[in-house]
């Protein structure tokens, strides 16, 4: 019998840069920190183990840019995990920051998935988002990746970014199909408080750019054998992210490291956010946890609608009232369950706002979850 759905993010706070738009719990100042960091993080693990952490199903490493640390002292963190037969693993990475070297060694260390931030393959186009990587180093770390024996991995891509026009938009998807990833992620660039983007209002993105980009991706995706399965992720039959299945099923997993958030049975958590008081209360022994909050079996119930709305699956039919003329073109009936249609992903929080618990409507906002999908490497 297969072990239950249960996994782990891990947080690695370390950037050599912050991108314009990223507004994660990352330094650029902390480098004196990796070696504290991990070891911290190491005890963190060995004491969930011995408090009887289960076997794990799937494990993300994110960021922060996690290839940004020694790859042999990272692997040795992952050693400590408990993990279930077949479990995924993946490691996000910057594709300037790795190696065929480094690579080998997360194969043999156990990690399965590489998820590589590549946002763009347009030079101009980087820049305007803050970004320094070579596009060639994106070719070179696929290649990298193949040769060290990895049979999935992801490439994660932004649109929206100042200046990019659709042709440009199109050249990325061509040049990133043309390496012919496993798993595309595509995410529309959000404009997040506090951030250097955010105090640009000539970079913010357009609404209507980005929809018809969406469309364009969700073609040329679909067109190249990687179908939808979420809102932002198309993949190869198989090569789904299972750690991320896990956020969007409601399940559960505990996060490690600084900021890193938890769920397990209807209650959220989260740790403390800057890595000094994180490893502070590692080293003396007291708990990391930030704050946290218990949901009831109501506003449970309504989370997991909304999360289960941007997938491939959709939600029961009973879920919503398809009498409602606002939802006219943007949800399928696919037996007794309703999925958006492509129109109905690009206003899915629309959708979300009329989702019903228990038979009656009730209008929330987006919930909360630990990261996992998209990549600030």
């Amino acid at each position: 019998m297969s072990e239950p759905a249960f996994g782990a993010y891990l947080h690695i706070p370390f950037c050599s840069r912050r991108c314009d738009y990223c507004a994660f719990a990352t330094w650029t100042d902390r480098g004196h920190l990796v070696d504290r960091y991990l070891a911290g993080l190491a005890t963190e693990l060995e004491r969930a183990v011995a408090d009887g952490l289960p076997p794990l199903t799937s494990v993300f490493v994110g960021g922060g840019t996690p290839t940004l640390v020694p790859p042999e002292g990272l692997v040795g963190v992952l050693s400590r995990l408990p993990l279930a037969p077949g479990a995924e693993v993946t490691v996000e990475a910057n594709p300037d920051t790795v190696s065929a070297a480094s690579l080998r060694t997360y194969r043999r260390g156990g990690v399965t998935r590489m998820s590589f931030g590549v946002q763009s393959m347009q030079p101009h186009v980087l820049a305007a988002l803050g970004r320094t990587h070579d596009p060639d180093n994106v070719r070179r770390a696929v290649a990298w990746t193949r040769d060290a024996g990895f049979e999935t991995f992801n490439l994660d891509l932004i649109m929206g970014a100042a200046g990019e026009s659709v042709d440009d938009w199109t050249a990325t998807l061509e040049a990133t199909l043309a390496l012919e990833p496993p798993h595309v992620s595509a995410y529309g660039l959000t404009v997040e408080p506090g951030t250097p983007l955010a105090a640009d209002p000539d970079r913010h993105p357009d609404d209507d750019d980005q929809a018809d980009k969406y469309l364009l991706a969700d073609r040329l995706l679909a067109g190249a054998g990687l179908r939808w399965y979420e809102v932002s992720n198309w993949a190869r039959p198989g090569h789904e992210c299972r750690h991320n299945r896990l956020y969007w099923d409601a399940g559960d997993y505990l996060g490690f490291g600084c900021a890193a958030h938890s769920h397990r049975q209807g209650r959220r958590w989260w740790n403390l956010r800057t890595p000094e008081r994180y490893l502070d209360a590692v080293e003396a022994g007291t708990s990391t946890e930030a704050a946290g909050e218990a949901l009831d079996p109501h506003e449970r119930a309504l989370e997991a609608l909304q999360l289960a709305l941007r997938t491939r699956e959709g939600v029961p039919a009973v879920a919503l009232d398809t009498a409602d003329p606002a939802l006219d073109g943007l949800v399928a009936r696919v037996g007794d369950r309703l999925v958006l249609t492509p129109t109905g992903r690009l206003l899915a929080n629309e959708v979300a706002v009329r989702l019903r618990a228990d038979g009656t409507a009730v209008a929330v906002g987006p919930p909360g979850q630990g990261r996992g999908g998209s990549s600030s490497t």
